[in-house]
């Protein structure tokens, strides 16, 4: 009779951490980003990351597009790339032809 209860427990233990395991699937495979289009598709977001590249353990590229308008921003020294489109007025007074796309700030170079 003791050889019963240890089976049934035995099998119940199993049945338990099949279940999570199958609930750790389904979230990683719909979780976040299910959530994400089903709140996306509610409301329009005005801001987005459009991609992010890390260039050092302290600084991160960060190119965001706000009302249709995408930015770059440097994270990590507090500072901000303007970034402006091809074509499009430079918002300083007047354009010189040398001047690049994004204004830039040089870091100082680590030794």
């Amino acid at each position: 009779m003791d050889v019963f209860l240890l089976i049934r427990a035995v099998a119940a233990l199993a049945v338990t951490l099949g279940l999570i395991g199958l609930a750790a699937v389904v979230l990683r495979k719909f979780g976040p980003e299910a959530l994400n289009r089903i709140v996306s598709k509610r409301r329009e977001r005005r801001l987005q990351v459009v991609e992010t590249l890390v260039l050092d353990p302290a600084r991160r590229l960060v190119l965001c597009r706000l009302d249709g308008e995408e930015r770059l921003v440097l994270l990590g020294d507090g500072r901000l790339l303007d970034w402006v489109p091809a074509g499009a007025p430079s918002p300083s007074s007047s354009p010189s032809p040398s001047t690049s796309p994004v204004a830039e700030t040089q870091p100082e170079p680590v030794v």
